[in-house]
């Protein structure tokens, strides 16, 4: 095994600066006097609290980004210590749960003090954002928000987080290099014979052992000459010979995370399999080239997409061939043939081409890269050129 230079955990505090100097830049431009922040991943790269506990779903958790001036917390009594050991210093609790009232008069009086400017609010509202309190909390915060407006945040949100800080990339890379050599050691203990459950499980064991924090996503499949889903399993199906068995995973370290898969053949694999796989993997090289700054996720997508149709696909059941990669398993933006996100450097993106090439097969290939200045660069060690198979 490679010797690995791990980074340092957290982030000092001119990063989380940063950030909220970029996001206020942003929030002038549109016209906002402060947005609402209300899930873990949102919470967490704006001020730096880190808990687990956002996995209980009885507690509602706010932060504020004022217009000017540094974020403003809003939470439950039980995580002001959390709270209090970021940089975060303006924090209001409340104890919770408390049906009458859940930190919703706290909340909406803080709004209140805000609106100095524009009147206007934003929360995120568009694709690929979540509202993380109750609806009925919601509906009575806005009916109360008389003659302010509330504004989409997510398109200036999303932005933000799509360029990534050298401490950012650090973290990518180091969870895209462990899952690397996890998935170079798989190969010496897959077993046929043994269920999907039973390989994942082993796989999942080895990438702790090796200084994942955690896999919370790892799925599978597995079937005759190649599999039907990739976001379904692992199930109890035994691997058996002449399988196709894919495994992709979503690892983590320090909150961020890697997401790419590999597949391996079980005893003797027919040709039809052996060349989709070819095309996939000549698919992410042609994508890889079209990476560079300039260039658009669609550039991107159709560099691969030209690649899978003069191969044979019969079709793609995905819808993109690829994603943003950061905090969450998957962001903004897709690689699809209408996105046309423009590339910069600092961009971490998947590139993740699939085709069906038998009718209820399919085959998929996944990749992670940063966009540089100079070009693009492998995060994740690239998969074998042709198919591994087990004997």
């Amino acid at each position: 095994m490679r010797k690995m230079n791990i980074p340092n955990r957290g982030f000092e505090v001119i990063e989380y600066e940063n950030r909220l100097e970029n996001i206020q830049k942003l929030m002038y431009e549109a016209k906002m006097d402060a947005i609402l922040l209300t899930t873990q991943v949102d919470i967490e790269y704006y001020t730096g609290f880190k808990s687990q506990f956002f996995q209980s779903p009885t507690r509602p958790w706010y932060v504020l980004i004022p217009s000017i001036g540094k974020p403003k917390a809003i939470i439950p009594t039980i995580g002001e210590s959390g709270m209090r050991g970021t940089w975060i210093d303006d924090i209001q609790t409340w104890t919770s749960p408390n049906p009458e009232d859940d930190g919703i008069s706290l909340l909406l009086s803080t709004i209140k003090s805000l609106m100095v400017n524009h009147k206007s609010l934003g929360v995120p509202k568009t694709l690929e954002s979540t509202l993380r309190m109750p609806l009925e909390d919601y509906e009575n915060l806005i009916n109360n928000l008389t003659g302010i407006e509330i504004k989409d945040a997510n398109k200036i949100m999303r932005r933000v987080r799509f360029i990534k800080s050298e401490a950012e990339i650090a973290k990518i890379r180091h969870i895209c290099q462990i899952t690397s050599q996890g998935f170079i050691d798989l190969e010496g203990f897959l077993r046929a014979g043994e269920s999907e459950v039973e390989n994942c499980r082993r796989f999942k064991q080895h990438l702790l052992k090796l200084g994942v924090d955690d896999s919370p996503y790892i799925v599978s499949g597995s079937g005759q000459e190649g599999y039907g889903s990739i976001i379904m399993g692992p199930t109890d199906k035994i691997i058996e010979e002449g399988d196709l068995f894919i495994i992709d995973t979503g690892s983590v370290f320090d909150s961020y995370y890697c997401d790419f898969d590999r597949n391996y053949a079980f005893g003797s694999i027919g040709d039809k399999t052996k060349n989709a796989y070819r095309v996939v993997y000549e698919a992410t090289e042609a994508g890889f080239n079209a990476a560079q700054v300039g260039n658009t996720t669609s550039d991107i997508f159709n560099a691969m997409n030209d690649v899978l149709q003069k191969g044979g696909a019969l079709g793609n059941t995905v819808g993109r061939l690829g994603h943003g990669l950061g905090m969450q398993l998957t962001e903004w933006p897709s690689n699809t043939a209408i996105d046309n996100t423009l590339l910069e450097p600092g961009v971490v993106l998947t590139l993740e081409p699939g085709m069906a090439f038998l009718p209820g097969k399919e085959m998929v290939h996944e990749e992670n890269i940063v966009i540089t200045e100079d070009g693009p660069e492998w995060l994740s060690i690239r998969a074998a050129e042709e198919l591994p198979i087990i004997q």
